[in-house]
C-alpha cells in the first residue's frame, strides 16, 4: 500500500472508491449503449418504413391498391404507436431516473443537507418550480417530517430539467406517506381556488399512488383528469422502498390533449385513427358513436367481447403485435383496419380506412402519407434529441454524486479501522487496557468493535486484580472465572445459523475449554460479499493468561484481514503485531483460510498448527498435509506460505486444534488423527453441527471418565457453490 495525502492507495478506501467508480462506468456506458441501439433501431424502422411507404405508393399508381393500402396503413401505423410508445417509454424513464435518485438520498440521508422548498406563489405563474402542497392535516412541524421534506427538496433541480425534456409533460413530482406533495411545473395559480385561497391535495388517494404501492413498481394509470389544470393525460409513477419500507412514490404525469387532438382531428375522408386502452376501451376516436365511439368509463365496453367477432379479433391480435390489414364491417360500411401496440402502456393504435378511400388517387395518397412522414420524422428527431441530451446529464450528475459519497463513505470507514489498530499496537503490559475514544465513535459496526475491546479489555484487567487480591475467595474467584467464561465466548462467535440468508455455504464451530478459559479460539466473518476468513487458533498455556493473549490475538488477526491482505501477509502481519509486545513470552498456532465464495478458491497459511481435514465430493475426508511456518508471537520477520485448493460444490473442510488428537483415555492413550479422521468418514455427508455432535460423540466414547487436560475446538464447512447467480444479487 502507498499513501497519497489522506489517502491510501490499495486500502480499503480506495478501493470502496474504485469498486462504485467501475460500476458507475459500468452502468453508464451499458445504458448509453442500450439507448443507441434502441435509437438505431428506430431510426433503422422509420427509415424502413419511409421506403416501403414509397415502394407502396408507386405499387398504388400501378393498380395494386389494396397491396398499397395495407402497406401504407401498417407501416403508418406501426411507426405512430412507436412514437407514441416512445413517449410513454420516455415518461417510465423518467420516472425510473426519479425513483433512483430517491432512493439515494434516502439511502445517504446522513450525508444529505436538507434543501429549501416553498409552497405556490400565484405570482411566479408561468415560471417552472418546484412547490409544495400539503394533504389536509398534515404539520411540518414535526421534525422527522421536515427533515424528509427537506431531504426529498433535493430532487428539484431534477424534476425541472425533466419537466423540460418534453412539451406534453404536465409534471414531475415526489409525494411521501405522510401526505407531502412537491410538483414541479409552470402553472401556480393551478393551485388556487377561484377565492385565491390554496387547494389542499391528498396524493395518497390518487390512482396513480394507490395503484404504485399496490404493484409495488413502476406503473402507468388509464387516462385520468388532472387535479388541477383540468386537462386529460396519464400518469407514470413507482414507489421507492428503503429497507422494505416505503417512504416516497414519484412520478411524472404527460399531457394528452395532443394525442387527443390529433385522432379527432384524424377523421378525413373516411379515414381515422383511434387509440384503445388496455382494457379494450375506446380513449381517443373523432366518432361519439358506434363501435369506435368514446364513452366513459362506466358506459365503455371492452371491444375484444364485441358481438362483431372480426371486430373484436383485431383488437385482440393488436394488443400483441402490427396486425396484418382486415377488412371489417362496420355500422356505417367496410372498412381496412390494421392495428399496431404500444408495449409500453399496453394500449394499442388502430388505423381505419374506408373501401371507398382506398380506392382514390394514387398522386393523394403519395402527397399525405409523405406529408405525415416527415411531420413524425421531424418530431421523432426533436424528442430523441432532448432525451439523448437529459440523459447525458443525468449521468454526469449521478456519476459526480455517487463517487463524492464513495470518497466520504471510504474515508469514514478507514480513518478509525487505523486508529484502533494502532491503539492495540501501543497495549503492552503496563497499559494494557484498550480506552474508548472519541475517534472510534462511528455509530457503526466499528464502534461496537472497539467498545467490546474496551470492555473486556477492562473488565479483564480488573479479573486479574481481584484474582490477586481475593484468591482465598473461592466462590467469588469461581463467579469471576465464569463472567471471564461469558466474556471470552462473547469474543468468539456463537450465534448459529451464523449466516442464514447465505445458501452458497454452511459453517459451524464449538469450543470445549479444559478450564474455565482457556487458549483455544476459532473465527469466522466475511471480508467481504465474496470471501470468507475463517480461523482456527492455539495459544500457549492454559487459564486467563492465555484466554487474553487469545483475545487480543484474535483482534489483531480479524483487524489485518479485514484490510484485505493475503493469508500469507495476515499471518506475517499478526506476528509482527505480537511479538512487538510479546514480554509474556507467549506463541499461538494458527491456521488461517480465505474461501472465495463465487469459485470455491481456498487461499491458506499455516502457522504451526495442525493440519486441516478435506472431504470432496465423492472422497473420503482426508488430512492436508501443508507447510507449517513459525508459531505466530515467536519471532518478528517470520515469513509464511500460503497454498490454494479449489473446493468444489459439497465440500467440507475441518479444522481442529492439537486438543481433539491428544484428548487421552484412563490407558493414557491418545484419541490420534486416524480416530478423528475415522469419526468424520462415519458420516461423511452430514452438515457442519451434526458432523462436530458425531466427532464429539467418539471422543467422549473413547476418553469416558477421564479428564479433560486440554481445551477442544472444532470449526467444519460446507461448500455449496455460487447459488445465487442467477438469483438476487442486490
Amino acid at each position: 500500500m502507498k499513501r497519497f495525502k489522506h489517502m491510501v492507495i490499495g486500502g480499503i478506501q480506495s478501493k470502496v472508491f474504485n469498486l462504485i467508480l467501475v460500476t458507475v462506468l459500468l452502468m453508464s456506458a451499458a445504458f448509453l449503449i442500450i439507448s443507441q441501439y434502441q435509437e438505431n433501431i428506430l431510426i433503422n424502422l422509420a427509415g424502413e418504413t419511409s421506403a416501403r411507404q414509397q415502394a407502396a405508393i408507386e405499387d398504388t399508381t400501378n393498380g395494386i391498391m389494396d397491396s398499397v393500402v395495407e402497406k401504407t396503413m401498417s407501416r403508418t401505423t406501426e411507426l405512430q404507436a412507436v412514437l407514441a410508445d416512445q413517449m410513454f417509454h420516455s415518461l417510465g424513464v423518467r420516472v425510473q431516473m426519479l425513483g433512483d435518485y430517491a432512493g439515494k438520498l434516502f439511502a445517504n440521508a446522513d450525508l444529505v443537507p436538507s434543501a429549501p422548498y416553498q409552497g405556490p406563489d400565484p405570482q411566479r405563474n408561468g415560471e417552472v418550480l418546484t412547490q409544495l402542497i400539503l394533504a389536509e392535516g398534515v404539520d411540518l412541524s414535526d421534525p422527522e417530517l421536515e427533515r424528509r421534506v427537506g431531504i426529498a427538496a433535493n430532487m428539484s433541480d431534477l424534476m425541472v430539467s425533466l419537466f423540460g425534456v418534453s412539451a406534453e409533460t404536465n409534471s414531475c413530482f415526489i409525494a411521501l406517506p405522510d401526505g407531502v406533495f412537491l410538483v414541479t411545473d409552470d402553472r401556480t395559480v393551478s393551485k388556487f381556488d377561484a377565492s385565491g385561497a390554496p387547494v389542499p391535495y391528498d396524493p395518497r388517494t390518487r390512482p396513480w399512488y394507490i395503484q404504485a404501492v399496490e404493484a409495488g413498481g413502476l406503473i402507468f394509470t388509464d387516462v385520468e383528469v388532472d387535479a388541477f389544470t383540468g386537462d386529460i393525460g396519464i400518469v407514470g409513477a413507482m414507489p421507492v422502498y428503503l429497507d422494505g419500507e416505503l417512504i416516497a412514490v414519484v412520478g411524472s404525469d404527460l399531457f394528452l390533449t395532443s394525442m387527443r387532438d390529433a385522432v379527432q382531428a384524424s377523421d378525413e375522408d373516411g379515414t381515422f385513427l383511434c387509440v384503445i386502452n388496455q382494457y379494450g376501451h375506446v380513449v381517443f376516436s373523432p366518432r361519439s358513436e358506434g363501435y369506435f365511439g368514446v364513452k366513459s368509463s362506466g358506459e365503455a365496453t371492452d371491444l375484444r367481447l364485441s358481438d362483431n367477432t372480426e371486430l373484436a379479433a383485431v383488437i385482440e391480435d393488436a394488443m400483441q403485435d402490427v396486425t396484418d390489414m382486415k377488412t371489417v364491417r362496420l355500422e356505417d360500411g367496410e372498412y381496412y383496419i390494421i392495428g399496431a401496440p404500444m408495449e409500453t402502456v399496453g394500449w394499442t393504435l388502430i388505423s381505419v380506412c374506408s373501401l371507398e378511400v382506398a380506392g382514390q388517387s394514387g398522386a393523394l395518397l403519395r402527397d399525405n402519407y409523405r406529408a405525415i412522414e416527415e411531420e413524425t420524422n421531424a418530431e421523432y428527431i426533436d424528442r430523441t434529441g432532448k432525451a439523448r441530451a437529459s440523459s447525458r446529464i443525468l449521468l454526469i450528475g449521478i456519476t459526480l454524486v455517487v463517487l463524492g459519497g464513495a470518497l466520504i463513505l471510504g474515508k469514514r470507514i478507514v480513518k478509525p479501522i487505523n486508529s484502533i489498530t494502532r491503539r492495540i499496537s501501543q497495549l503492552d503490559v503496563d497499559d494494557p487496557v484498550f480506552r474508548m475514544e472519541d475517534a472510534f465513535r462511528t455509530g457503526d459496526e466499528v464502534e461496537e468493535l472497539a467498545r467490546s475491546f474496551a470492555d473486556i479489555s477492562q473488565k479483564t484487567v480488573d479479573y486479574m486484580e481481584q484474582v490477586r487480591t481475593v484468591t482465598a475467595e473461592n466462590e467469588r474467584v469461581s463467579t469471576e472465572l465464569g463472567m471471564a467464561t461469558r466474556i471470552q465466548t462473547a469474543m468468539i462467535p456463537h450465534i448459529f445459523p451464523a449466516f442464514p440468508d447465505r445458501p452458497d455455504f454452511d459453517i459451524y464451530a464449538s469450543m470445549d475449554p479444559a478450564k474455565e478459559v482457556g487458549g483455544d479460539f476459532y473465527d469466522y466473518f466475511l471480508i467481504d460479499d465474496d470471501h470468507l476468513c475463517m480461523v482456527a487458533a492455539d495459544v500457549s498455556g492454559k487459564g486467563v493468561p492465555a484466554a487474553l493473549f487469545m483475545m487480543a490475538s484474535k483482534i489483531i488477526l480479524q483487524s489485518c484481514a479485514m484490510l484485505g491482505h493475503s493469508a500469507a501477509d495476515i499471518l506475517m502481519k499478526t506476528n509482527d503485531a505480537i511479538c512487538s509486545n510479546n514480554e509474556a513470552g507467549m506463541f499461538v498456532t494458527v491456521w488461517l483460510g480465505i474461501l472465495e465464495l463465487s469459485t470455491g478458491k481456498l487461499t491458506a497459511a499455516n502457522a504451526g498448527h495442525e493440519y486441516p481435514i478435506l472431504k470432496q465430493p465423492g472422497e473420503p475426508y482426508t488430512p492436508i498435509k501443508d507447510v507449517h511456518g513459525f508459531v505466530i508471537g515467536g519471532m518478528e520477520g517470520m515469513k509464511y506460505r500460503e497454498y490454494e485448493i479449489l473446493l468444489k460444490p459439497g465440500a467440507r473442510l475441518f479444522t481442529y486444534t492439537d486438543g481433539l488428537p491428544e484428548a487421552t483415555n484412563a490407558k493414557n492413550e491418545m484419541f490420534g488423527i486416524d480416530r478423528v479422521v475415522a469419526a468424520l468418514n462415519e458420516t461423511p455427508e452430514a452438515a457442519p453441527e451434526e458432523t462436530l455432535a458425531s466427532v464429539k460423540r467418539a471422543v467422549n466414547d473413547f476418553v469416558r471418565d477421564a479428564e479433560q487436560f486440554d481445551d477442544l475446538t472444532m470449526l467444519c464447512l460446507e461448500y455449496k457453490g455460487n447459488k445465487r447467480q442467477g438469483g438476487d444479487k442486490s
